[in-house]
């Protein structure tokens, strides 16, 4: 038997679709995984009104990140862990990526515009992160992205748009 006002009290406690959402999954270290987490991030883009350039630059962003964890941190090994956090709300997404493996130098990543770089079909995803993301950083180990994309678009002279470690 349902209590009167039962459905009005499960009401009132649905947050708003304005209401920051923060989230943390940790999911097998397969490139399979990459959809469902996706579509729960895509779904909160367009719950805060991010628009399509927005959104299909996170999609981008996120694949790179994702894949690179998957690939080069985690060697595709699938007994090891991808953690994704993320963070909506009516201004800004925020994700972190982290894999298992050992990290990487972002600095040591040869430029794919350059030299024989422009001859290779992968090596871009460092490129893409920072192209459609407004912050791009890395832990110290290089095995963490954190990456932030403004709706509306920070002083790019204040540091943003850049690959930096944590």
């Amino acid at each position: 038997m349902r209590k009167r006002g039962a459905s009005s009290s499960l009401l009132s406690k649905r947050a708003s679709p304005d209401a920051p959402v923060n989230r943390s999954i940790a999911v097998e270290s397969r490139l399979a995984a990459f959809d469902n987490v996706c579509k729960r991030i895509l779904a909160e883009l367009k719950a805060h009104s991010f628009n399509e350039d927005d959104t299909f630059a996170v999609y981008l962003a996120l694949d790179e990140a994702f894949v690179n964890a998957v690939e080069h941190g985690n060697k595709m090994d699938p007994t090891k862990k991808v953690k994704v956090e993320y963070s909506v709300d009516s201004d800004k997404v925020e994700i972190s990526i982290t894999d298992e493996g050992n990290g990487f130098e972002p600095d040591s990543v040869a430029d794919p515009r350059l030299g024989s770089g422009l001859d290779e079909t992968s090596g871009r995803g460092l490129l893409l992160m920072n192209s459609y993301m407004d912050t791009v950083k890395f832990n110290e180990p290089g095995n963490s992205v954190y990456m932030v994309r403004y709706k509306e678009k920070p002083d790019m002279t204040k540091g943003h748009s850049e690959t930096k470690c944590l």
